[in-house]
């Protein structure tokens, strides 16, 4: 798993590649969770993720909390149909903005 985190025009636009699973999402929480402060915009592409654990939910589900908390903005990109299907199952989709494409995502945050 690679995680980049970019920062333009004021929105940071955080990049994962690979799976989320038990073994990365204590990684992946805390360099994501710390971006969500006060009136923050996070566009976070999962384009290149195949795979998420039930690890991986919580880890999104950590992310939205503290988002929320501080007021932030929060798009999850590119999401397979596997996991939007996971996710629609156990109730996580009504909790986040959801985009197909980056730039989709920058029009709405």
């Amino acid at each position: 798993m690679e995680l980049k985190i970019n920062t333009t025009d004021k929105i940071q636009i955080v990049t994962i590649e690979g799976d989320i699973d038990s073994s990365v999402a204590s990684v992946v929480t805390d360099k994501i969770v710390p971006l969500a402060t006060a009136k923050a915009k996070i566009i976070i592409d999962m384009t290149e993720v195949a795979y998420m654990s039930s690890a991986g939910l919580r880890t999104l589900l950590s992310i939205h909390r503290q988002a929320t908390n501080n007021e932030a903005q929060l798009i999850l990109v590119g999401i397979s149909e596997d996991i939007k299907d996971t996710m629609s199952v156990t109730g996580f989709l009504n909790f986040f903005t959801i985009s197909e494409s980056l730039e989709s995502a920058k029009g709405i945050i």
